[in-house]
């Protein structure tokens, strides 16, 4: 089994970075690798019974359906080659950061009940996950700044857990998300806005 697991750890890091480049390029096709992806990474989590992420992986499956609905929708206001953005309003950021607090207020005492070897580091990683996954189906340029956060964390946490193979995709991930914010910033076009 543990060579299973390794096999699988290395797998998700192959899509993975796969993902992160077709996310950067902002192509339809990320979320259809990011299936895959996420597949592995729930699998991977589910064994070493990091409870949260592995949901998680599960929440980003059902996300690839309906984030590859609405980039396909957007793509349709912008020329070839631009990345379609759109800004949050102040209602959305509200929502985003209540919902951030409520999760990990709600998580932390579940995972501790369910023996996650890290709890806080679960709690936070993946409550910063579910909003960066919304805002980077809804196409907000500041999607990235959640993912360098979350990033962080998750390396921090799969280190912590022996998961080497893992915490090396979310090292890339980091630096990915450093890139593609200046990427999507120089390349960006506002859509269903004054800009």
């Amino acid at each position: 089994m543990p060579e299973l697991i390794k096999a699988i750890e290395i797998f998700a890091t192959v899509t993975g970075v796969l993902y992160v480049f077709l996310e950067i390029k902002q192509k339809n096709t990320m979320w259809l690798v990011g299936i895959l992806t996420s597949a592995a990474c729930a699998f991977s989590f589910a064994v070493q019974q990091v409870w949260a992420s592995m949901g998680l992986n599960i929440y980003y499956i059902g996300m690839s359906v309906w984030g590859f609905l609405q980039w396909k929708k957007a793509g349709t206001q912008v020329a070839a080659g631009e990345i379609h953005l759109r800004r949050p309003t102040v209602k959305e950021m509200a929502i985003s950061s209540a919902l951030t607090f409520i999760l990990i207020l709600i998580m932390v005492p579940i995972l501790r009940a369910t023996g996650d070897p890290s709890p806080s580091l679960d709690a936070v990683a993946v409550s910063l996950s579910v909003i960066g996954t919304w805002w980077l189906a809804q196409s907000f340029l500041h999607q990235w700044l959640i993912w360098v956060e979350a990033d962080i964390i998750f390396t921090c946490l799969c280190i912590s857990v022996g998961q080497y193979w893992m915490a090396a995709l979310y090292l890339a991930y980091c630096g990915a998300a450093v890139y593609g914010y200046f990427h999507w910033k120089k390349r960006g076009k506002y859509v269903n806005s004054q800009e």
